[in-house]
């Protein structure tokens, strides 16, 4: 089937909850995808974080193919040989003590979010309060399922499923002042993206986590790292956090960690850990062993010796060249971002540009309207860098002058 048949059949078969972008995508191959016609796209947008080795990956391939004839799943009243050792390795890099692993993100943050309602219930001094909030941050993002979704910030997608799991309170990011008068001895937790994602690639303050991190220590919460989307290599380090010299309680991690298959980790503390005991929480494919095989062999790679220089490398390049189309072309008005977690924020809405871009041969994505967002796989080297700046120049070049101006001095 092609294209238009295969969105014609969509149209009837399937819940209507995504916009597609008009590329049947049939096979990849490093950085780039190829559609039906043989046509191919430059990827940064990698699978929404995902890709981070790209397509067809050598080793990835080779581990998947040998993981196929032998275990796909067993459950977790098994042992199995990769499990452990996944944990073992993630729990060293993140500093955190034990692991449990689900299927996505937004399994992650709920389950820590039922982790810190139990050592809550398990710190609450006699008296009338419950240690069982948790503090999130305006402009947020942390999944889509009910307790996922009440920490989420926009409004777009918590209003269509109000009421939800109460419990959360929002504190303006970037705002230390905030953060302590939001502090009450309810608060068992704050949760928190180090870079904001979805939010439109907004790095944290170094004032701001550190704030955070003293009230938590001050008053005995924990502090969730969220690295969902800005760990696991994608600043040019294992993860995002550690340039701040945090010390979390609980670090989630999902997107790219195996490899393109579903595979999350909550990590946490040995004290935070223990507020579980068998039978509280539960999963009937996390943690399955050719997820974990894969796992463990993205982490090898992303330790080689150079890898995540090279991440850090490209990245800056990348920054830097989208600074000097910002220099020429007024509609960027702003560049931001780390490592390969990049940003290009317009005076004018991007959407258009996604498209003009696609069909142009190379493939993102926009957010919060204005925001180019670029992840794309932590193997690029600087010409495709030039490749994709190719691209995008005639593109926002285009765009209405006056239209970009009037965004400019709004």
């Amino acid at each position: 089937m092609n294209r238009d048949q295969i969105a014609e059949l969509e149209k009837h078969v399937l819940i209507p909850t995504y916009d597609r972008l008009p590329i049947l995508a049939v096979r990849g191959e490093g950085c780039y995808i190829y559609d039906e016609a043989g046509k191919k796209y430059l990827d940064f947008l990698g699978g929404l974080a995902v890709n981070a080795l790209g397509y067809n990956h050598p080793e990835i391939m080779a581990a998947l193919r040998d993981g196929s004839e032998t275990l796909l799943h067993v459950s977790n009243l098994l042992y199995h040989p990769y499990q452990a050792p996944l944990a073992e390795k993630l729990t060293r890099l993140s500093g955190m003590d034990r692991a449990f692993f689900a299927n996505s993100g937004t399994e992650a943050v709920d389950g820590a979010i039922k982790l810190v309602r139990a050592w809550g219930r398990k710190q609450a001094a006699p008296g009338p309060f419950e240690r069982f909030e948790v503090l999130a941050l305006e402009n947020s993002f942390h999944g889509r399922t009910f307790g996922a979704l009440s920490a989420t910030w926009p409004k777009k997608y918590r209003e269509p499923f109000e009421p939800l799991p109460p419990g959360v309170r929002f504190v303006r990011s970037n705002d230390p002042e905030h953060l302590r008068q939001s502090f009450t001895p309810n608060v068992a937790a704050v949760l928190l993206e180090v870079i904001q994602g979805e939010g439109g690639v907004n790095e944290l303050g170094a004032n701001f986590l550190k704030t955070a991190a003293e009230l938590c220590h001050t008053h005995g919460a924990l502090l969730i790292c969220d690295e969902i989307q800005c760990g696991v290599g994608r600043t040019g380090r294992f993860f995002a956090f550690t340039k701040f010299d945090l010390q979390p309680d609980i670090v989630l991690v999902a997107k790219p960690l195996a490899a393109g298959l579903p595979l999350a980790a909550i990590l946490a503390r040995e004290e935070v850990a223990q507020a579980f005991s068998p039978g509280m929480h539960g999963t009937t494919f996390g943690g399955g062993p050719l997820q974990c095989r894969l796992a463990l062999k993205v982490l090898e790679i992303l330790g080689s010796p150079g890898f995540l220089p090279r991440v850090s490398e490209v990245g800056a390049y990348f920054r830097q060249e989208l600074e000097k189309l910002r220099a020429d072309l007024p509609v960027i008005q702003e560049v931001r971002g780390d490592g390969l977690m990049v940003a290009a924020e317009l005076a004018v809405p991007g959407k258009v540009v996604v498209r003009q871009a696609l069909e142009a041969g190379l493939l993102l994505n926009c957010t919060q309207e204005k925001v180019l967002r670029f992840l794309p796989p932590l193997i690029i080297e600087k010409q495709h860098v030039d490749e994709a700046i190719g691209i995008l120049r005639p593109v926002l070049a285009a765009l209405e002058p006056a239209a970009a101006m009037k965004g400019v001095n709004a």
